[in-house]
């Protein structure tokens, strides 16, 4: 009889489940909204959950029955006592297998890396970053941003060329093209207005307004290319925490990239490559290309011992067309 495996990625703006068996071919789908239980309540994220479920379950024209185990990669899943909790709804899914639990940063790690441990760090709206050695111990950061001192994502990027526009108008920094462009973005009359109107509500900003900073620093404003570095230079503070915590610095492990922000400029590898390789020389960095519910599955995999390593690239190639398909077929 043939065992299928169920993976589910809860994300802050959408969620996805996916359906393999246990040659690692991709037979079903399921999509929906937000499932993070600190927006939607324990309600909402079970209904998100149970939807998404049921909808791969009956894309994939199978019964839930028929899934041996399930793997769970969960936005907001960030402190040991949330962990009552998410065992509470899965367990209200009237589902009995075995299921592994982490945080959705987690299933990336396991999507991205080629032996399914090591080092991964987000970055898009907001940074964070897990990790995992070769035993199966994991390490973690806050995943609390800037009140923790972490930073790394499109926000904090924003806030900092803020800062350095407000610097340049006041003559305590160099002045930047940065001032120009987001001016003119916004529709200010000049940098005062703009100042002014970010103060008083009047403009609003956000990670959005990264490419801002990434068309200065292309076209060689100093101050925009000091501020990628600083980004840079805090992801790659996230990287070496997890690594100290784990005391890989003499292990060869890859370093997963995800998320937007890699796209904006090559600094910010350079400048990560060059610090984190100062602690752990043998660490390798790779931009995850896999959809990171495929790393939920073989987190399915891993509660029944079934070696996923043979069949890795068929879930994800598999899962990556299916997940395509269905997803262009859903707009």
């Amino acid at each position: 009889m043939t065992r299928y495996f169920l993976g589910v990625d809860i994300g802050n703006t959408k969620s996805h489940a996916l359906i393999c068996d246990e040659q690692g071919q991709a037979i079903g789908v399921g999509f929906a909204g937000s499932g993070n239980h600190e927006f939607l309540g324990k309600e909402g994220f079970l209904e998100i959950l149970a939807a998404v479920i049921q909808a791969a379950v009956k894309n994939g024209d199978i019964l839930l029955t028929d899934i041996a185990a399930a793997g769970y990669g969960i936005a907001g899943y960030d402190w040991s006592e949330d962990l009552p909790l998410m065992r509470d709804v899965v367990a209200s899914l009237d589902f009995d297998v075995p299921y592994g639990l982490m945080n959705d940063s987690g299933i990336g790690l396991l999507a991205g890396s080629s032996t399914g441990w090591g080092v991964s760090v987000s970055a898009g709206t907001s940074a964070n970053s897990r990790g995992r050695d070769a035993n199966g111990r994991e390490a973690r950061m806050t995943g609390n941003g800037l009140l923790f001192g972490e930073y790394g994502g499109g926000a904090e990027l924003v806030y900092r060329a803020i800062q350095s526009i407000s610097r340049a108008w006041s003559m305590r920094g160099a002045q930047t093209q940065l001032s120009t462009l987001f001016v003119e973005h916004v529709g200010a009359k000049d940098v005062e207005d703009f100042l002014a109107g970010i103060a008083r509500d009047r403009y609003r900003y956000s990670a959005d307004n990264a490419p801002l900073i990434f068309q200065a620093a292309q076209s060689g404003d100093e101050v925009a290319k000091n501020i990628i570095i600083w980004l840079a230079q805090g992801l790659s503070d996230l990287a070496c925490g997890i690594i100290r915590q784990l005391n890989m610095e003499n292990q060869t492990f890859d370093v997963v990239l995800s998320g937007s922000i890699y796209k904006g400029s090559p600094l910010i590898l350079e400048t990560m490559q060059h610090i984190v390789c100062e602690l752990a020389p043998q660490a390798r960095f790779v931009h995850l290309k896999a959809p990171p519910v495929t790393g939920a599955v073989m987190l399915a995999m891993e509660q029944v011992e079934l070696d996923y390593q043979a069949i890795r690239e068929r879930i994800i190639e598999t899962g990556a067309v299916l997940l395509s398909k269905q997803q262009n077929g859903n707009d």
